[in-house]
Parts: structure tokens; sequence; C-alpha cells
């Protein structure tokens, strides 16, 4: 009878406990760890760990960096009236781009990176205008460094033709070109239908995989640039060691055997005091246009090493991606984009680097004027 009484108690014991196990309240952890149709992640980080929020910190700055190192260029230019000419409006074009990439791109882009799995949960809307403006600006950006290399070939290798006012009608027209090619290629999708940005189902927001427009895309934003500023850079150098070679060849010292006979005196000392000087005058000048024309060539040439490191990894990816219907992980895609948007925050320091009218320029706007 004890017995039956001891196993009566016991099963109603099981099935207390049985149902309270059941409907017990997950931990947090396990919160974190799945998802809102009840899968789990495998190997999924939590949220605000110190290496996402390292990140994220140095996302921010390279932000805040990029927008307010263009955005000074830009305000320097417009108020100091030197540098209303070229080759500063190619600058300026080249500061615009950068900036709208810093204002515009980048904050977005980051939002895209901390969302879940990198879902786009702004819109269909949102993510069209997102997307076009990351292929204008950065399309943009690219075409004004091909725009200044050209402007500096030219002058070097074509000084006397490419007068002042040649020089304005081509950077007004290269820049004109470079804005209606890059909004070509960001709303091509969009006039044409040449793909979709957007995928509702699975939340994502990335630029047309069509293979079509991957090659299209590519090329007219970075391989056909990509080339124009190789081969600038090419004619450049072989221009400036060309030049430089030869002035070192035309200027040479006098023999000491050459002597002006039957000449009174004070004849022979006016011609060797006219002679110096006129050699002096033409050495030195020389001089300072080789050390100005090599410093300039140095400037384009760090500015495209710089702009094929940045970008040449993304467009890569961009291009052999749709084509052999395979993708990266998304760590790398990740990756290779911030790495070509920080080329924007690269163009504003090496192009005023190499300018010390810009460095007076900053000093004075910091300058307190009496």
């Amino acid at each position: 009878m004890e017995a039956a009484n001891l196993l009566a108690t016991t099963n109603r014991a099981a099935l207390l406990v049985g149902p309270a196990t059941c409907t017990s309240t997950p931990t947090p952890s396990e919160i974190l760890g799945s998802t809102p149709g009840g899968t789990d992640l495998p190997g999924r980080e939590p949220p605000f760990s110190v290496f996402t929020v390292l990140v994220v910190t140095l996302l921010v700055l390279l932000i805040a960096a990029t927008f307010l190192w263009n955005l000074l260029v830009l305000v320097t230019i417009l108020r100091v009236r030197a540098f209303h000419r070229v080759p500063h409006n190619l600058v300026a074009s080249t500061a615009v781009s950068d900036v709208l990439v810093a204002a515009l791109v980048m904050p977005l882009s980051l939002v895209s990176e901390l969302s879940a799995g990198r879902r786009w949960q702004l819109g269909r809307s949102l993510c069209h205008v997102w997307i076009s403006f990351d292929v204008l600006c950065c399309t943009a950006s690219i075409w004004n460094v091909a725009a200044i290399a050209l402007d500096r070939y030219w002058t070097i290798t074509r000084h006397l033709q490419y007068t002042l006012r040649t020089r304005r009608r081509a950077s007004a027209v290269m820049i004109a070109l470079t804005w209606a090619l890059s909004a070509l290629i960001a709303l091509a999708p969009l006039l044409f239908g040449w793909g979709e940005a957007y995928d509702a189902q699975l939340q994502r927001c990335q630029v047309s995989q069509e293979p079509s427009y991957a090659v299209f895309s590519t090329c007219g934003a970075f391989y056909l640039p990509l080339g124009v500023v190789l081969f600038v850079y090419w004619k450049i150098y072989k221009a400036a060691k060309f030049r430089f070679g030869r002035s070192c060849r035309a200027v040479q010292p006098l023999p000491s055997t050459m002597q002006v006979k039957e000449a009174p005196p004070e004849a022979e000392m006016v011609f060797t005091a006219r002679c110096r000087a006129t050699v002096t005058f033409q050495t030195s000048g020389d001089s300072w246009r080789e050390q100005k024309e090599k410093r300039a060539a140095l400037m384009v040439g760090i500015l495209i090493g710089v702009f094929v490191l940045c970008w040449i990894p993304f467009f890569l990816a961009e291009l052999i991606s749709p084509l052999c219907a395979c993708s990266l992980p998304p760590i790398w895609k990740s990756i290779f984009l911030w790495l070509g948007y920080s080329n924007s925050f690269f163009n504003p320091l090496i192009y005023t680097a190499f300018n010390k009218n810009y460095n007076n320029a900053f000093k004075s706007l910091f300058t307190k004027q009496r």
C-alpha cells in the first residue's frame, strides 16, 4: 500500500515537472543565437563584441575624416581667388564626388553592414537611391583622377600649345563628360531595366548582377579609366625623362681653351659677364621647371598608385562573380568595398600634400585675420 502511494506521488510529480520544462522561458543567449523562424545561426558572434565596436569606430572615423577633409578642400577653393582656375576646378570636381561618397554612400553602407546577416531593411526605393549614388559618385571620383592625370600630361608635353584658355575648355569638357558618363552607368539599370538591385525575398540590396551590366559598368567605371591613367603616366614619365636628359646635354660648361682673341680687355670682360649671366639664368629657369614637373609627376604617380590599390580588388570581384555565377564570402566583399571607399579619403591628402599653396591656404583659414 505504501509502495502504491509512493508510485502515485512520483507520477504526479513527473506530470508537474514535464509541462514546466516545456514552457520554460528561453535564456538571452538562446534568443541572440536564433532567428525568427526558430533556426539557429551557427558561429554567429554576439552583438557589440569588442572587435565589432572597434571596426565600427574605425569606419565612423573614416567617414567623418573623408567628409571633413574634402569639405575643407572645397571651402578653400571657393574662398581663395587664386584657386578659381585650372587645375583646381578638376580638384574641386573630385572633392565634390568624394564628399557625396562620404555623406550619402558610406553611412548607408555602414547601416547595411551592421544589420543582421547584412540584410537591407530600408525598403526598395531607398535601395535604388543608395545604389545609384554609390555608382555615380564612385565612378565620378575615378574619372576625375583620370582627368587630373590627362591635364598634367598635356601641361608637361604640350605646354606651348596647351594655353590657359585651351586648358579651361578642356577641363570643362572633361568634368562634363565625367559626370555624364557616371550618371549613365549609375542609372542604366533603372532606365533600361538592366537587372534589379533589390531582392525582397532575401532582403538584399546590391549592384545589378546581370552579367552584361557587370561588364559594362566595371569597364566604364574602372577598367577604361585605369587604362587611361596608366597610359598617361607612362607618357608623362617618358616626356619628363626626355626633357631632363635634353636639358642636361644642352647646358654644358664652356671649354677652358675657348677665348676671344684680338679684343680689348674691357670687351672680353663684358662678353664673359654677359655670357655667364645668361647661362646662369637659363640654368636656374630650367631647373625650376624641372623640379615643378618632377613634383607634379610624382603626385600623379602616387595618386594613380593609391587609386589602383584601393579599387582593383573590388572591381575584379565585381567582374568575375556575375560571369562565373560564384560569390565571395561576405566578409571579403565588405573589405574590398570599404577599401575602395577609402580612396575618397586619400585623394585630397595626396593632391594637397604636393601643393604648398593649399597648405598656406589651410593655415590662413584657421588663422584669425586682424
